[in-house]
């Protein structure tokens, strides 16, 4: 048998609960994975509480790292002992063992250990997309990152920077600002009363071509306004609640901007992307341009403290849950 924190109803941390479930065999491109460490997301709170849907009851989680146990049928590239790690989905990290299809793994590199792969497969495969598809970030360009001490924030943030962009990044207080500052972002911003007008000071008028926006219906209206004539809003993640609907003519009057809802499950569903993407962040956390600051681990049975934590902001870069 396998524990595992399942939800058989939405709501707030009290929903998780540590269960015994059965140990999971891999069928035909599977392969049984037995976690050394799960990621801990943003968007485990949006299943958690409902926002976004999965048929009940569930297991929660979108990545993790571990050891190959078992491999079913027709899966090649894969063997027991191996290290491996995975992001994405489908749900049902948060357990000491689950089976996944072969095309969504990666094989991990001696200098990345378990901790570290699961802290970064995710929100570094989105920092990925984002600064390499969904906008393309060219060098001598201003971007906005928000939540810019959090995980995919401190990735998006150094990663940047390598690819010698300048970093206005929004935090929500002066010690996250310090983390910002201390992994690549040229500038910080606390909150978002003021943020056009502090983006005009610091761009010269000039304002952003992209903003990075995760945390949704509070920062929505000010991040627009931060935006440069044809600027892209990328508002990825909604940590505040959904945006309301949005009229296009506003995006005219602002200047014929863009906007765009970015999925991992969009960028990240072919495993030539998957591939191409890991290879990617392999190399700039390789060679140093990226650290992955996991800040926090809690065990995996206690999911509900590390849940609590992450919604009261209490926490920095990236947390782990270890089983």
């Amino acid at each position: 048998m396998s524990k595992a924190i399942r939800i058989h109803a939405h709501g707030g941390p009290e929903v998780l609960k540590w269960e015994q479930v059965p140990t999971p065999q891999p069928g035909p491109n599977e392969v049984l994975v037995k976690h050394e460490a799960v990621g801990l997301n943003f968007i485990d709170v949006y299943f958690r509480t409902g926002l976004y849907k999965a048929a009940l009851p569930t297991t929660l989680g979108m990545e993790g790292a571990g050891v190959v146990l078992a491999v079913g049928e027709k899966v090649k590239g894969f063997a027991p002992g191996e290290r491996v790690a995975y992001a994405g989905g489908p749900l049902g990290a948060y357990a000491t063992e689950r089976v996944i299809n072969a095309e969504k793994l990666v094989k991990l590199p001696e200098s990345i250990d378990s901790k570290t792969a699961a802290a970064m497969m995710l929100q570094g495969l989105t920092a990925y997309f984002l600064l390499h598809r969904t906008f393309k970030v060219q060098p001598g360009q201003t971007i906005l990152v928000h939540a810019a001490a959090g995980g995919v924030g401190l990735i998006l943030c150094q990663w940047a920077k390598a690819l010698g962009a300048e970093v206005i990044g929004v935090v929500s207080s002066e010690a996250k600002a310090e983390i910002a500052r201390a992994h690549g972002a040229t500038h910080s911003i606390i909150g978002y009363a003021n943020l056009p007008a502090e983006v005009k000071a610091i761009t010269g008028g000039a304002m952003v071509p992209v903003v990075y926006d995760s945390v949704g219906k509070d920062s929505f209206n000010a991040s627009l306004d931060c935006l440069a004539p044809l600027g892209l809003m990328a508002c990825f993640g909604n940590a505040s609640g959904p945006v309301p609907p949005v009229e296009l003519s506003t995006l005219a009057a602002k200047g014929s901007l863009f906007l765009t809802r970015p999925s991992f499950a969009s960028y990240m569903s072919a495993q030539a992307d998957i591939l191409t993407g890991a290879a990617a962040l392999f190399d700039v956390v390789g060679s140093g341009a990226v650290k992955i600051s996991v800040n926090q681990s809690f065990p995996l049975e206690q999911a509900a403290a590390a849940h609590t934590a992450l919604e009261a902001r209490q926490t920095t870069g990236s947390t782990v849950l270890i089983p």
